[in-house]
């Protein structure tokens, strides 16, 4: 569905994939001052080469262009100008940071630092506090009952 009402967005102001990549860096640092192996590298490198195409495959490939398809923005800082239910969204709500979620993990995994990984359910959870709550209710606010009916039938994150 299109947007009737005039919104400003969600608000969000730091662009996640940046939140994301700048935590990884802190993980995948201290990982390099205080190294903390927790596979063995081949081992590593598999599961996480394995975790990482499922993000691309579910984010890049999939998430963003089913958005793209129903002529709406991916950018979390600009208004959604249509509900998009379907594609990766039929499953979550948040198939684009589901997607950064395995992407992170995969790549931590590869660089095998359990630091990057410690440091991922504090992004899921700033996600979930600052980033998600505002994005729900920008497209409550946006698509009112048709949201509410979509909200009730998919989940969040999986």
């Amino acid at each position: 569905m299109t947007r009737d009402n005039r919104d400003d967005g969600p608000g969000v102001r730091i662009p996640p994939p940046l939140l994301y990549l700048a935590v990884l860096a802190l993980g995948i640092l201290l990982g390099l001052a205080y190294p903390v192996h927790f596979l063995p590298t081949a081992v590593a490198w598999t599961i996480g080469a394995l975790i990482l195409a499922a993000g691309v495959a579910l984010g890049p490939l999939w998430g963003i262009r089913t958005m793209l398809s129903a002529n709406t923005t991916v950018r979390p800082d600009r208004p959604a100008t249509t509900l998009v239910t379907d594609g990766p969204f039929r499953y979550s709500r948040n198939p684009l940071y589901l997607s950064l979620t395995l992407m992170y993990a995969g790549i931590g995994i590869i660089a095998n630092s359990l630091w990057a990984l410690i440091l991922l359910p504090a992004v899921v959870l700033f996600m979930s506090l600052f980033v998600i709550r505002r994005e729900e209710a920008h497209l409550q606010r946006a698509f009112g009952e048709e949201y509410e009916r979509y909200r009730a039938n998919v989940r969040r994150w999986l």
